[in-house]
């Protein structure tokens, strides 16, 4: 390979099994490591049982157990013992509740600089902080993976973000993100990949990392790459785990496709207004506004120094009576480690309120703020009731922020707490050694065969029927720009208990726009064979989960019709036999409106050839043009009515019957 290249370029050359490294073509990576957490798993085991799967093909595979870790009822835990069988059967590595969120506990025990890495969550690309070649999809593409596929994907191109200076007290990797989507908000850097580089690398930790590649997601962008320098080292050799280093640098003279610059000794502490990542000011401009919550913790502030930072701000003090600061710890080692140091007393003592380890509130799985109510968090992400509370006003901040502003009742400059409490900025040095996360992971079985454990409420996956070459259905709800998948099928507590049950789950599509849609999908599928949805721009964005394509084609859903699409929501819905149809015309966006019956004829032959398809509005009497970007290989899985069906048809494999539980 020549001279010049990114480290981006170094890992995916490494990788590549199909395809060229031209932006924009298709191509098929070679995957080393796969990550399912629960909310995702139960569905990518019930494929690979439909796959007729003995064991995983990989070099690693983790199922971690952090998204549905309340036990209110029989589900969520059925569905842990499913996946604690599922991983003997398959040989999978399982990760059982309370060890924490998926993302963190890998970096510490998995992650290897060089290395690929696939997960069934859309903030897989953290691991990109440690010089990986990491990315979030939808659970069948992880399935395929775990089975020796590639993973497909468009070649994306290259964004080298240059880092310059040392960050002033008070800022710190959450900020250098927020500024980052200041700058190119959620869709910014679709069909990219940010690479940081520079000297100012020398300020950020491999947690600091983690901070700001976890919340690339946010941007848009494939995924995030940081190289695999000492500063990945030194993080290995407190894990116990420096024989798994290797050195991943750029070269000196590396090209990117597109460049930018980050002076860090010019942030400040930044905040992202209600209710996207992308609506980001500096915490000035809304200060004084007073909150009902801090929270810190997540995938997006994952490492001791968050934690640490947060009790050295309110240590020998208290948190205002007004408000409530929950901490959620990332990892049952992250746990015994704040104890080690004396900062977990100084949470308790301060009055926060401590969780388990895992994503909790995150995804709306408890600490649920009050009504109208402003919530800090130091999460990756603030769609509209993601939090589990419709009316929400939640705000992301860095650790600093949450903490100063629980102490104050008010959104409060952590740069104040000089003047408020006399506290000059604590310095955080990593205490070594440090408790590790070694024996509460369980191996995969050394024999395969051991018979998945089903619960009431895990159902066998439908069964879709092949595109069809005409549809007359109805435009069955209209939508704007940057719709989120927790707005097609929401999560928390309501919804995602039954994950491993479609046809239960289905009822929540498109919940949080429209409660009567499943209603209404129901009549329009007996009455039309199915529906349409319409969207703007950036249609599908956030969670990889693929149930927000799977709910609606439960319910009928034969395409969506929208502006443009967000990568992996894109690729869910051909996966599942969803067309996600483009206007030639964007303009045409404003000319069908919701109830409208549109009729496709000569389907199957439009979508196989490429061509403009042409179609009739029926109510208006107008005519549409729309058109695709799908491969050929997801051409031929569109056609055959989504992948699952397609991979029998090569392999003359029987639709799966599974054994219902005993009664």
């Amino acid at each position: 390979m020549a001279n010049h290249q990114s480290v981006t370029h170094k890992l995916i050359h490494d990788h590549l099994v199909e395809g060229d490294m031209t932006p924009g073509q298709e191509i098929g990576l070679r995957i080393d490591q796969t990550l399912t957490q629960d909310a995702t798993g139960t569905l990518v085991m019930l494929e690979l049982e439909a796959m007729g799967l003995e064991r995983v093909k990989t070099e690693v595979s983790v199922q971690y157990v952090d998204h549905n870790v309340l036990q209110t009822d029989f589900r969520n835990p059925d569905d842990h013992l499913f996946l604690q069988s599922a991983c003997q059967h398959f040989g999978i590595w399982y990760s059982r509740p309370g060890n924490g969120v998926s993302h963190a506990v890998h970096m510490e025990r998995f992650g290897r600089p060089g290395r690929s890495l696939a997960g069934s969550d859309s903030h897989t690309p953290a691991a990109g902080s440690m010089g990986m070649l990491s990315f979030g999809s939808g659970g069948l593409d992880i399935a395929f993976a775990m089975a020796g596929e590639p993973l497909y994907l468009k070649m994306p191109k290259v964004l080298g973000v240059e880092l310059v200076g040392a960050m002033p007290p008070w800022v710190s990797a959450k900020d250098v993100v927020l500024e980052m989507l200041k700058r190119y908000n959620v869709k910014g850097c679709r069909g990219m990949i940010v690479e940081y580089h520079g000297a100012g690398l020398a300020q950020l930790s491999a947690m600091d990392r983690h901070v700001i590649a976890n919340m690339g997601t946010e941007l848009g962008a494939t995924t995030t790459v940081f190289p695999s320098d000492q500063e990945t080292l030194r993080f290995l050799r407190v894990q116990s785990r420096e024989s798994d280093w290797i050195e991943l640098l750029a070269d000196a003279d590396a090209s990117y496709d597109a460049v930018d610059r980050i002076d860090l000794a010019t942030l400040q502490p930044m905040i992202a207004c209600p209710s996207s990542p992308g609506n980001v000011v500096t915490v000035r401009e809304v200060e004084g506004k007073p909150i009902y919550q801090s929270y810190v913790g997540s995938s997006a502030n994952p490492g001791l120094r968050d934690f640490w930072i947060t009790a050295e701000i309110v240590k020998g003090r208290r948190v205002h009576d007004r408000v409530s600061l929950d901490v959620n710890p990332t990892s049952r080692a992250l746990i015994e480690n704040l104890a080690k140091i004396g900062a977990f007393q100084q949470l308790i003592a301060a009055g926060a309120r401590f969780h388990q380890a895992g994503c909790n509130g995150c995804i709306g799985m408890g600490q649920a703020p009050a009504t109208n109510q402003i919530s800090l968090r130091t999460v990756p992400r603030n769609f509209p009731g993601r939090s589990g509370t419709k009316e929400d006003r939640v705000y992301l901040v860095s650790p600093e922020t949450a903490a100063a502003s629980a102490l104050t009742g008010v959104i409060t400059d952590p740069r104040d707490c000089e003047k408020l409490f006399g506290l000059a900025y604590p310095t955080f040095v990593e205490p070594e050694p440090q408790a590790l996360n070694h024996d509460v992971l369980a191996p995969p079985a050394s024999s395969p065969g051991v018979l998945l454990q089903r619960g009431p409420n895990i159902k066998a996956l439908p069964q879709f029927d092949e595109l069809q070459n005409f549809y007359v259905v109805p435009a069955l709800l209209k939508m704007g720009d940057n719709v989120s998948t927790d707005e097609i099928l929401v999560a928390g507590a309501k919804a995602l208990p039954f994950r491993s049950n479609i046809p239960a789950i289905s009822q929540y599509a498109f919940f949080a726009l429209d409660e009567s849609f499943a209603t209404r999908a129901h009549v329009a599928k007996e009455r039309y064979g199915g529906h349409l949805v319409v969207a703007g721009d950036n249609y599908a964005q956030g969670s990889s989960r693929e149930h927000a394509a799977l709910a609606p084609r439960y319910l009928g859903q034969v395409a969506v019709l929208a502006k443009s699409y967000a990568r992996i929501g894109w690729q869910n819905l051909a996966n599942f036999g969803i067309l996600p149809l483009e206007f030639v015309d964007p303009a045409d966006y404003d000319g069908i409106a919701q109830d409208d019956v549109l009729a496709f004829d000569d389907l199957r032959l439009a979508v196989a050839t490429g061509e403009p398809i042409t179609v009739r509005n029926q109510t208006k009497q107008t005519i549409l043009r729309l058109t695709h970007r799908l491969s050929e290989r997801q051409v031929r899985a569109v056609l055959a009515g989504g992948l699952i069906n397609q991979f029998r048809l090569q392999h003359l494999l029987e639709p799966h019957q599974t054994t219902p539980p005993e009664s």
